[in-house]
């Protein structure tokens, strides 16, 4: 008895050693950040230029928008519903590479486009990307999702049509994608069963090695597989059945995350292996927060054991990648692996800016629903 009361203590005294924000802070900081990406794109229907000419509705564009109207969610600004309104108008509720697309990247975009549609039930907003998982779902084909992304990117709009329509199908043919993804793509699929992560594509699995000789866990391939668990979980009927192997794919993944974090909170952009390019991230880290804080919120997940990490990791980011005009520093560039996008700094602006404000406010709007 005496043994329990001293873990109960100990895990009681480890929550209280990081403060739990206050919500006006989380929304504070939340607006701040969100102010500078409009202030940046006020027209959301710009085209983006890197080295190429890029259509706004891209995925890294469209993950903003999930983490916006997650913002609109928990602070009503009609600002905030008319950008997202503004950005699906401009590009006439379209995909990038139209309605015969089956990359999850072009269809990212619909999730957005749905979440609109349920507001106000305007059919141009759903047309298109109705017809495009329509048209995937009319084929045999279920090994598109060959890289970890597309889960984050796609899942969710199944899960939104589904519940939609009153469609099992979608759910049935989700989770057939979900499935080759997990245990075919690759040699023997794309998630490690026995170190509960996920190889980012077929290029990262076994025989490839990290310079310690770990495995290559990307730390934002594997924040996008706990968003799409938690997006789909969010929404999908619990008689679904294959809810249940969903959920412990996400206790399962949070559990293998815990021992990983750093000392300062943030988790390394390999998870496995500290010397390849160990510096502090956000994106890889905001995807891990706004999955411990939902599963908390939901009480799904243990508070005592997660939240201490949670918060380290929130309090991490507050203190290192805030910039007072509301920039947001530690985000690495797209790509698909540690050294892509790298040196990651506090000041270098990445090639693109808006996936990272998504991923962060994801987990602000969580964060702010904390108990």
């Amino acid at each position: 008895m005496k043994l329990l009361l001293a873990v109960a203590f100990l895990l009681a005294s480890s929550v209280h050693a990081q403060k739990t924000p206050s919500k006006k802070s989380v929304l504070k900081v939340m607006r701040l950040t969100n102010q500078y990406f409009m202030n940046k794109w006020p027209d959301p229907g710009k085209p983006i230029f890197t080295n190429i000419e890029r259509p706004s509705n891209i995925w890294t564009r469209a993950v903003y928008y999930e983490g916006l109207m997650a913002l609109y969610d928990i602070d009503k600004k009609k600002k905030y519903l008319d950008y997202a309104i503004d950005w699906g108008n401009k590009h006439k509720w379209g995909l990038r590479g139209g309605v015969q697309t089956r990359n999850a990247d072009n269809q990212c975009c619909g999730q957005t486009y749905i979440d609109l549609y349920l507001m106000d039930k305007k059919e141009e907003r759903i047309k298109d990307i109705k017809a495009s998982i329509d048209l995937m779902k009319g084929t045999e084909k279920v090994d598109d999702w060959n890289w970890i992304d597309a889960l984050q990117m796609a899942m969710p709009v199944f899960v939104r049509l589904g519940v939609l329509y009153n469609d099992t199908s979608y759910f049935s043919r989700m989770y057939e994608m979900y499935a080759f993804t997990k245990y075919k793509h690759g040699d023997n699929g794309l998630y490690n069963p026995a170190e509960k992560l996920w190889w980012r594509d077929k290029d990262f699995d076994p025989p490839y090695k990290e310079p310690n000789g770990g495995n290559c866990y990307w730390s934002r391939g594997n924040g996008w597989v706990v968003a799409a668990l938690v997006r789909t979980l969010q929404m999908l009927p619990k008689s679904d059945p294959h809810y249940n192997e969903y959920l412990q794919d996400y206790k399962d993944m949070l559990k293998a995350l815990l021992p990983l974090q750093r000392t300062d909170g943030f988790w390394n952009v390999s998870l496995a292996d500290s010397t390849n390019y160990g510096g502090k991230e956000l994106t890889g880290t905001a995807l891990f927060v706004y999955g411990m804080a939902w599963g908390i919120n939901n009480n799904i997940i243990d508070a005592a054991t997660y939240k201490p990490a949670m918060l380290k990791a929130w309090n991490a980011m507050m203190k290192d990648c805030i910039h007072p005009n509301g920039m947001l520093g530690y985000v690495q560039g797209t790509g698909k692996e540690p050294k892509d996008g790298q040196p990651v700094t506090y000041d270098k602006v990445p090639d693109f800016e808006d996936y990272g404000l998504g991923c962060f406010l994801l987990a602000g709007s969580e964060m702010y629903k904390l108990k």
